[in-house]
């Protein structure tokens, strides 16, 4: 947790605050995660409350760019932090966290967890890997 958390520590111990490119280029990061995070777990609640989709897999609205809109939200929000906490002395620390809570979040407990269990369970899940990308947002490619 202390690791993840980096870039909230070291950003509030910047000597004189400002807001340079790299705050502006993480302040940006921080919106679209919010926004994939809001949107994407918005979208999920939706399509579960509708009993039509009972055994469905989602790939609708952000999901049909990404298997893991809030990951990837989740994941810009503290790249964002991590840069805006860079432009303080010992900023550059903080991007640590977020790299941390990335492979976190793609390799271990997250992504890579969450699709082994919907392989086993979801009927249709096999070609919705095929076609989407698992992380980063991408236009569906023609599943094989």
């Amino acid at each position: 947790m202390w690791i993840v958390s980096l870039p909230v520590q070291l950003g509030q111990v910047r000597e004189t605050p400002s807001f340079d490119v790299i705050g502006v280029v993480g302040f940006l990061a921080w919106c679209i995660g919010m926004f994939f995070e809001a949107v994407g777990d918005a979208q999920l609640a939706k399509f579960k409350r509708d009993p039509a989709n009972k055994g469905l897999v989602m790939n609708r609205g952000l999901w049909r760019y990404t298997r893991h809109p809030n990951y990837f939200g989740d994941s810009c929000v503290w790249a964002g932090l991590g840069l805006i906490a860079a432009e303080s002395r010992l900023g550059v620390f903080g991007l640590v966290g977020p790299v941390v809570m990335t492979i976190l979040l793609v390799k271990v407990s997250g992504a890579a967890l969450l699709d082994r269990a919907m392989l086993k369970r979801k009927p249709g899940y096999e070609t919705y890997v095929a076609s989407t990308s698992g992380f980063i947002p991408r236009p569906p490619r023609n599943a094989k």
